[in-house]
């Protein structure tokens, strides 16, 4: 969702997306970005490891597992640790539908704030 939130709000920004594993796109995900208009079903699940060698100038973490698991990135990139709660480990104790939704739209919006804000939100 970040990835899809900064292409789309900030096109003048170079945004990457990847981890440390592969889960593939949630569907929950894409379907509440594509309800605020942000089309991110083309969007792939990638290791860090592919992605475009460049010198980053932030590297931002969004979970506490990636934080704490993020490899080390050559050069002069800041990294910056954003923590959002991980929508589909909360969905997945929940058995109403509309719930489960609700966490990843919740999650969305905060994750949007956030890259709004950029650069400043990065800075905090």
């Amino acid at each position: 969702m970040a990835e899809g939130w900064a292409r789309h709000l900030r096109p003048d920004l170079a945004a990457f997306s990847a981890g440390i594993e592969k889960h593939g796109i949630n569907p929950y995900a894409v379907r509440v970005m594509a309800e605020e208009g942000v089309d991110i079903s083309a969007n792939d699940s990638k290791l860090v490891t592919e992605l475009p060698e460049m010198e980053f100038d932030y590297v931002v973490t969004l979970c506490g597992h990636a934080n704490e698991t993020c490899p080390f990135f050559p050069g002069s990139a800041k990294r910056v640790h954003k923590g959002f709660d991980d929508p589909p480990a909360l969905a997945k104790e929940l058995e109403d539908e509309e719930a489960r939704i609700d966490v990843y739209r919740r999650v969305r919006d905060e994750i949007r704030e956030m890259v709004k804000g950029i650069p400043a939100s990065l800075e905090e």
